[in-house]
This record gives C-alpha cells, sequence and structure tokens, in this order.
C-alpha cells in the first residue's frame, strides 16, 4: 500500500513539475546556453555594470535578431527567460524613473516573445524567473543555504539585491513540505481519511511556519533604502505602473504597446496553493488581481492551483465533520497562514512605505524607485490595501463557532 501511495505522490510530482525537496523551485538551472546565444549571456552577466554605466542600451541596440528554434529543452528555455527578462529589465529602467523606455527594441521583444510562447508564460521578467529559476550554489557539494547561494544575474543593489532574490527563493524552498502536505490532503480528501487530512494539514502548518522564519532573514540581507531606491524598479512592470501607464511597445511582435505585470510575490504558487487548500476565496479586485498574476506562472504550477480549486472545499468537509481534532489542525493551518501575511504587511511597510515616505520628503534623485512605486507593488497592486484585504480574508476562514459534536449527539 505503502509503495502505491508513494508511486501516486511521485505522479503528482511529476505532473505538475514539484520537486519534493524544492517544491516549485527549478531544480539545477543551467547557466550555460548554445555558443549561438553567447550575446545574451554576455549582457546578462554584465548588467549591473552596463546599467551603472548607462551603456546597455546601446549594446542592444547593436544586437542581432536570434532564433530561439536551437533551445531544445526546458531548462534552456528558462534561462533564455531569464536572461532575455532581466536584459529587458535594464533596458527599460536604465535611466531610473523619469525616462523608461517606451519600447523593446526587436533583437530583445522578438525571442522572448518566442520562448515565452513555448513555456506559457509571458515576455517580462517573473517571479518564476528571478526567484525560482535564478540560482546557483558557490560549492555545489555544499547545502542549499544563504551563504553558499549566488544568482545567476543581479540588478544593481550589492548584497542587498542577492538577498533579496535568495531569501525570497529559501522561503520558497520551506514551502516545499507543505506542498506536498496539500498533496495529500487533496488524495485523502477523496476517500474521507481523516487522519490523512490531519497529517497533511500538520504538515502545511509546520512548512507556513517555516516559511515565516526563513523570511526573518530578510532583515539581515537586504536594506531597505537599496532595496527601495535601487533594487525595486528593475522588477517593475508596464501594468497598472504610472510610469509607464500605456504599457511597452515589443517591437517586431505587436503595433500596440503590452500591458504587462512586474514579479510579485503574488506570483508566488506556493500560496495560491495553500489558499486553495484551505478554501480562503479572496473576492472582488483582491481576487481579480491573484487570479490574473497565475497567468505569470509556469503552466504545470498554475494547473496545481486549479486542480486544488475544484476539489470539494476543505472547510466545508470540516464543518461537517464531528471532529473537533480535524477542526483545530484546520484553523492551526490557517492561524499560520495569518501570521505569515502578517508578517509579510510589516516588512513591505518597512521595505516600502518607511523609506518611501522618506524619499518623498527629501525629494527624489532620479535613479531608482522612490515616489513613483510609493503605494504601488511591482506587480500593479495597491500595495497595503491589497496585502490588508488578503491577510483579513485569510483570517475570516477561521472556524470560530460551530455545533459540538457532543450536542450534535444529544439530539
Amino acid at each position: 500500500m505503502e509503495t502505491k501511495s508513494r508511486e501516486a505522490m511521485q505522479a503528482d510530482f511529476d505532473a505538475f513539475d514539484i520537486s519534493e525537496e524544492l517544491g516549485f523551485l527549478l531544480e539545477e538551472p543551467l547557466t550555460h546556453l548554445p555558443d549561438y546565444y553567447q550575446v545574451w549571456l554576455d549582457l546578462a552577466n554584465n548588467l549591473t555594470h552596463l546599467i551603472e554605466t548607462q551603456k546597455l542600451r546601446d549594446l542592444v541596440h547593436k544586437m542581432p535578431v536570434l532564433s530561439p528554434h536551437l533551445l531544445s529543452n526546458h531548462r534552456e528555455l528558462r534561462l533564455a527567460h531569464l536572461a532575455l527578462g532581466f536584459i529587458s529589465m535594464g533596458y527599460v529602467w536604465q535611466e531610473g524613473q523619469h525616462a523608461p523606455a517606451q519600447v523593446l527594441p526587436k533583437a530583445l521583444a522578438q525571442p522572448f516573445w518566442l520562448v515565452s510562447r513555448r513555456l506559457g508564460i509571458p515576455p517580462i521578467l517573473t517571479y518564476a524567473d528571478s526567484v525560482l529559476a535564478n540560482w546557483k550554489l558557490r560549492d555545489p557539494a555544499g547545502d542549499m543555504e544563504i551563504g553558499n547561494m549566488d544568482l545567476i544575474f543581479s540588478f544593481p543593489g550589492g548584497e542587498s539585491c542577492r538577498g533579496f532574490f535568495i531569501v525570497s527563493l529559501l522561503v520558497e524552498m520551506a514551502a516545499s513540505s507543505g506542498i506536498t502536505g496539500a498533496l495529500e490532503v487533496m488524495r485523502a480528501m477523496k476517500i474521507s481519511d481523516l487522519i490523512g487530512i490531519q497529517n497533511g494539514l500538520v504538515k502545511v502548518t509546520q512548512s507556513l511556519k517555516k516559511m515565516k522564519e526563513t523570511f526573518k532573514l530578510m532583515h539581515n540581507h537586504v536594506e531597505p533604502a537599496a532595496f527601495h531606491g535601487t533594487l525595486r524598479i528593475f522588477v517593475s512592470g508596464w501594468r497598472d505602473n504610472p510610469m509607464l501607464p500605456r504599457g511597452l511597445l515589443y517591437e517586431g511582435v505587436s503595433n500596440e504597446p503590452i500591458l504587462l505585470s512586474g514579479g510579485s510575490a503574488a506570483q508566488s504558487s506556493a500560496i495560491q496553493c495553500f489558499d486553495a487548500l484551505l478554501s480562503i476565496q479572496h473576492g472582488g479586485e483582491t481576487g481579480a488581481f491573484l487570479t490574473r498574476m497565475r497567468e505569470y506562472m509556469p503552466p504545470a504550477h498554475r494547473q496545481l492551483i486549479e486542480a486544488l480549486s475544484v476539489c470539494p472545499p476543505l472547510r466545508d468537509f470540516v464543518l461537517s465533520c464531528p471532529s473537533s481534532d480535524l477542526c483545530q489542525v484546520y484553523n492551526c493551518c490557517v492561524s499560520a497562514l495569518v501570521d505569515l501575511r502578517n508578517y509579510h504587511l510589516n516588512t513591505v511597510s518597512k521595505y516600502v512605505i518607511v523609506p518611501g515616505n522618506q524619499a518623498k520628503s527629501m525629494g527624489c534623485p532620479l535613479r531608482g524607485g522612490c515616489t513613483a512605486l510609493n503605494t504601488i507593488g511591482t506587480g500593479g497592486s495597491s500595495l497595503m490595501i491589497f496585502l490588508k484585504s488578503v491577510r483579513n480574508t485569510t483570517q475570516k476562514a477561521l472556524i470560530l463557532d460551530r455545533p459540538s459534536a457532543s450536542r450534535e449527539t444529544d439530539i
């Protein structure tokens, strides 16, 4: 029986492109492409220097239009998307908030568009690129811990840039056991296996607590001024962004500007999986925004959220079940997600709202995100309104009052 269960779990991992140890992270990302694409890697590998010396746009204008037909597998496509995404963000924001590029040149736009179509994600740097597929080990024999990890490509911002993306990656890695737990709950629900549901939920709870603990590393590795003033603009997109209100024209691809959101934690497949599992349904603009963010996830990851969403609602099952233990386990899990969202909210305040207000009061220099994105997330949401909304909706999922099992028995 154990072997069958193990095989079924492995089939889920394969179907949804999940690693048991790493969750949604791309396992062993490539750092090299066929020689034909060396010009992309040369620019991406030297991006920080080229942005800081304001040479990137000139070099992009000299770049040949390359065909992505030599990219033969998923990892090559992911590295190409990562490189083109980093170069595109650097190109658009090289001059800071006051002079964003209005047009992405054909040498970037066309291959980026074609690679994106093959991967099923949009032609912009996504969370799946910059966090899930942008890592390597300094010592390949060493552990995946922050001192032994580096980025494949970087933006200006030094250690704060590395820290921001690597801590985000480690939070995603901490989610891996919770994703396994979510799959276990999904399977146990089909046969009303109460113990299986409880065990799976305990895994999710432990995972959420570990994610929050890992998130605390952000304070040791990322300076608020560097994040807000230097790094943040480079992960900003061209939808709901006052700096590019009409979007960005992709030369050789479309005659009209295209509106795309920048990378955002709202694009984390793990968090949306936990929402779907726990029957937490965000309504209104918040729900519409989160649903739209799924378009920026790799299709297999998106499919897992959808599979969890169409299961019979777990919360309703818990409410109808006489087991007070199951209710307690469910509530612990929801509470852990509330705690994580509260912690995220406070961290955003420290890294975005406070330095944003300071920059505004001092007058904003030319380079960096500063005033234009003070209240807007990199994905284009109204930042604090959105974060408070998802936290409050999560809190409302707690089961605070239910008929006791004994009372039902008396009747």
